[in-house]
Formats: C-alpha cells, sequence, structure tokens
C-alpha cells in the first residue's frame, strides 16, 4: 500500500535483500509527535500503517511503511532535548566520557547528526571544541544556532558530508543520539559518516535496542518516526559493508533501553573489546534471529493491552479520576492500539511547554502543563512516558502522598503503591 505521503519499503534497510516476513501489527495511527491545536482537531488527519518486517538474510527489523520525512520532522516538531533532565545528564556524563575515554584533542571537530536544540554539542563546546550540529527541524536548528550552536537545518547524507569536509575539514568525533533509526537511506548516512571522518576519527551511534524494547514489552517505542529496530548482530555486518568497524558496545539507559556503538574507519587505531562478543551471547540466547520470536512478541503486547484496558475500566466504574503523564511520540501508539481516548484519560500533563495547550494525534486527549496535577487532582496517573518514570515519581511524589496513585503500563500493568519500594 503507497499513499501521497508515505510508501512501502520492500527492501532491508541494512542488506538490502527482499526476504521480508510480517511479524508485528499494530493499529494505524497518525504521526505521533504532531500535537494537534485546539482550531485543528476537527481537520482529518491521516493515519498510516504500524507494520514491523523481519529480515530472513541479515535478521534486521524495520517498520515498512514510510512515512514523508518532511511530515515528521519539518512540521512543528516539538521533541527537544533539554526538555528531559534525565536526557541533559546523560549527554553530560557522554560528553566528559568520550573527551577522557579516546583523550580527544581540544579545537577539534565535533559533529552531531540530528542535532536537535545543541544539548549535546554544548557539553562539547564548554570543554574547548569546534562543533557543528546538523538537524532538519528547521525551527529547533534556527534556535540552537541562535543560542551558539551553529547547527545547518538541513538532512544529513553522502552529498552533504562532501561539502562539510571540503568547508569544514574532517570531524573528529561523529555523534548521533536516538537518530538513526528515523532515517530511511540508512546506507546514505553511513556512507557520509566514513567519508567526513577523519582517519584516527570515531563515530559513536546511539540507539534504541530491540532487546529492551522485547524483554520489556515496550512496543510503544514502534511508531513512524523509528523506521528501524535496531540489535548488534546486523547492524555489525551493516556497518562494515561501510568501511566501519565496531570496537566497543554498551547498554544505556534513556529513552527506554539503547545501546551505544562506537566504531572506527576500517584498520583504525582501537581494537574491538569484549562487549562486543558479549552482546552478540545475549542476542542469540534471545533468538533475535528468527521471526518466530516477533511473532510471540506480539501476542504479549495484546496481553498487555487486555490487563491494561481491564485495570482502568474497573476504576472508572468506580468512579475514579485518570490522567496521563507526559506526551511522548510514543503515547500515541499505545493510545490508538489499546483503544484509549479521552473517556478513560480526562487529560495529559507535560513538561514541554511547546505542546501545553494541544491534543495529542489520534486519541484527541487534551495537554495540560504538569503543575495542573495538584489543580485537577486524578485519583490515578498513567505514565506514559514510562522510560521516564523514576524521574517523574521523585519529582511528584507530593501527589503520591496526598493520595493521588501512579499507574505502570508496562510490561505488567501495575499501580505504584509503595513509593519507597518503587524509588529504591
Amino acid at each position: 500500500m503507497t499513499g501521497s505521503n508515505f510508501h512501502f519499503r520492500d527492501t532491508c534497510r541494512l542488506c538490502e535483500n527482499n526476504k521480508l516476513e510480517k511479524v508485528i501489527e499494530l493499529t494505524p495511527t497518525p504521526p505521533g509527535n504532531y500535537v494537534l491545536r485546539a482550531d485543528e482537531i476537527e481537520e482529518p488527519r491521516p493515519s498510516y500503517p504500524l507494520e514491523v518486517y523481519f529480515c530472513n538474510d541479515c535478521a534486521h527489523v524495520q517498520l515498512g511503511h514510510v512515512v514523508d520525512p518532511r511530515i515528521l520532522f519539518q512540521r512543528r516538531y516539538t521533541y527537544v532535548s533539554s526538555t528531559s533532565p534525565v536526557f541533559v545528564a546523560h549527554l553530560r556524563e557522554y560528553a566528559s566520557a568520550m573527551i577522557e575515554r579516546f583523550s580527544l584533542g581540544k579545537g577539534s571537530l565535533i559533529a552531531d547528526i540530528g542535532s536537535n536544540d545543541g544539548t549535546c554539542l554544548r557539553f562539547f563546546q564548554e570543554h574547548g571544541f569546534e562543533v557543528l550540529g546538523i538537524d532538519p527541524a528547521t525551527d529547533i536548528a534556527r534556535k540552537a544556532s541562535d543560542q551558539g550552536i551553529e547547527t545547518i537545518p538541513d538532512f544529513f547524507g553522502f552529498k552533504k558530508a562532501k561539502h562539510l569536509r571540503k568547508e569544514r575539514g574532517p570531524a573528529t568525533l561523529i555523534t548521533s543520539h536516538n537518530v538513526l533509526a528515523h532515517v530511511d537511506d540508512l546506507s546514505d548516512i553511513i556512507r557520509g559518516v566514513e567519508h567526513w571522518l577523519d582517519d584516527d576519527g570515531l563515530f559513536v551511534m546511539e540507539v534504541g535496542y530491540f532487546v529492551d524494547v522485547y524483554q520489556k514489552v515496550w512496543f510503544d517505542t514502534i511508531y513512524h518516526e523509528h523506521l528501524d529496530y535496531h540489535t548488534l548482530a546486523p547492524l555489525l555486518k551493516f556497518l562494515a559493508r561501510h568501511d566501519l568497524e565496531v570496537i566497543e558496545v554498551e547498554r544505556i539507559a534513556p529513552q527506554g533501553g539503547s545501546i551505544r556503538v562506537i566504531s572506527q574507519k576500517r584498520g583504525g587505531p582501537y581494537s574491538t573489546d569484549a562487549s562486543v562478543d558479549h552482546l552478540l551471547e545475549l542476542e542469540h540466547s534471545l533468538k533475535m534471529d528468527r521471526p518466530e520470536t516477533f511473532r510471540a512478541y506480539n501476542r504479549r503486547i495484546n496481553e498487555v493491552r487486555d490487563s491494561l484496558g481491564k485495570l482502568l475500566m474497573d476504576l472508572k466504574q468506580q468512579g475514579h479520576s485518570i490522567a496521563g503523564y507526559g506526551a511522548p511520540t510514543k503515547a500515541t501508539t499505545m493510545l490508538m492500539h489499546f483503544g484509549l481516548s479521552q473517556e478513560m484519560l480526562d487529560f495529559t500533563l507535560e513538561d514541554n511547554p511547546l505542546k501545553h495547550g494541544c491534543f495529542l494525534p489520534g486519541a484527541m486527549i487534551p495537554i495540560l502543563p504538569a503543575d495542573e496535577l495538584y489543580v485537577r487532582k486524578p485519583d490515578y496517573v498513567v505514565i506514559l512516558a514510562w522510560n521516564f518514570a523514576h524521574s517523574i515519581i521523585k519529582k511528584h511524589r507530593r501527589y503520591h502522598e496526598e493520595g493521588g496513585r501512579f499507574i505502570l503500563p508496562m510490561p505488567v500493568p501495575e499501580i505504584v503503591k509503595n513509593l519507597d519500594t518503587y524509588l529504591n
């Protein structure tokens, strides 16, 4: 199925083989990050299929239908890194660790693909590095530049890399955080990275790790911006085809379970450490190379849907008020697949001011500032931004102490009754 704003990809993004098999099917949704203003809620919004395919050649997992990236990223894109204290702390620690671990020389060029508001690059800049961001979200890129982080408002690829290397010289470090899952032509990006990178430079990509999604039933990370669901084994082969070799890999927590993959040009100065083999062994033990693993996962998703739906319906029938916390893109996947709307969640609370006064697409649930929690005082709050659940609950301990209760939707729907036990 193909439309004017989307198309179906029938080849693997990593190995380009056409041996694809549909293994997961979720409810079609509109783009999850395109929150609606009050004057837009009556306008028709197209929904696009959410179907996941397994490559029987390299075992990569990917979304089949590709929505025009201009719709996803250049029309009122509202995600900004700096609104999450957890992610800001992660980026600060990341910059310090990379500088120390690889003895990066001050004054050298650090580039960030999908740099967003420049939060990551700002930490490198504070250490005396030259920094340059590339991000297609024009409004956010412009704001980053205005705040001192030079950012090119464009998509990155091989053609752009040739221009940048000529104009700015080779990059000592090219970094990318939770961006490469968004790209349909991944080969063009990696060709660009390999071209721009200095001979002894490093490429660090952080991407969502499907092992975490699988083990913890975090299925709502499947949405139109995320075209790929990575495991290490297919990624190693893909990078090798583009003359990049992985030297280190680390599982990290932000964004709901990710891996940090550090690579260099083929024959670079660093040796591969044991972390690579350890992760490959884990993936093999979980049978991440078999399509039946993912079909069984689809059944688990529907079991969670039924369990959470029953819990919320029981609470509603008892007369309780229920709200959400967070308006992340992933919430649209969960709410649409679970069939939840304003009839079940009265509103959702959000820390990002760009989303206040808007409505979640599809479910049409109003988005309110987080401090409305203490004005509206719902009986229960479902944490839609579950990857930040610990910090949200810690920040709003007062809500619990005043009698409110948080609900964790996954991997098993749970009402948080003992705050100290959860936080510890």
